[in-house]
């Protein structure tokens, strides 16, 4: 089944979100981040930056390790991207990557953690700012916690600390300020 892709506008900064793939509204909106967990993802950012959501949608380009919805889970909630769709939408990332030559990769939840870090606990990611290698391009990975509202991580400790930790050290990054 065809869906259609999900991509960020075009931006001004040199900072490259990455989620794990669109919801099921954002295809009819046409933007990423535009239901529940981008009202969370944005209030994140005003706290941080004063940004609003249109000043974070021009600054930082938005993109997913899959580029469509994947569906829904038979038992509810959307569906986690399976390693053939994610291999098939690597392409996408690489290009953009390449293109946009970030001074900032903010990778949002474990799924997008995972391809810039591997596999690793939320607890001893978030927080932390970690010198990476992608694709041939040196950069900053500074991870997020997912803001969905069926995650409680970032609402309860360690994680609401952490997450603090983590939107000070993006308020500080020179990239903010470029």
């Amino acid at each position: 089944m065809h869906r259609p892709a999900v991509v960020g506008r075009a931006v001004t900064g040199r900072i490259l979100l990455v989620g794990q793939a669109p919801g099921d509204k954002e295809p009819k909106l046409g933007r990423p981040f535009a239901w529940t967990a981008g009202k969370t993802l944005f209030k994140w950012f005003d706290a941080a930056l004063g940004w609003s959501e249109d000043k974070v949608r021009d600054r930082i380009y938005f993109a997913a390790v899959c580029r469509c919805f994947p569906g829904k889970r038979p038992e509810g909630g959307d569906r986690v991207p399976a390693p053939d769709e994610i291999a098939r939408c690597a392409g996408w990332l690489e290009k953009e990557f390449a293109l946009l030559r970030p001074q900032l990769v903010l990778p949002v939840g474990k799924l997008a953690i995972g391809q810039f870090l591997g596999e690793r606990p939320l607890a001893e990611t978030i927080g932390r700012t970690f010198e990476i290698r992608y694709r041939g391009h040196a950069t900053t990975c500074l991870p997020l916690p997912h803001p969905s509202g069926a995650s409680t991580w970032h609402r309860t400790e360690p994680g609401k600390t952490l997450l603090a930790a983590a939107l000070a050290l993006l308020a500080r990054h020179p990239a903010v300020a470029a």
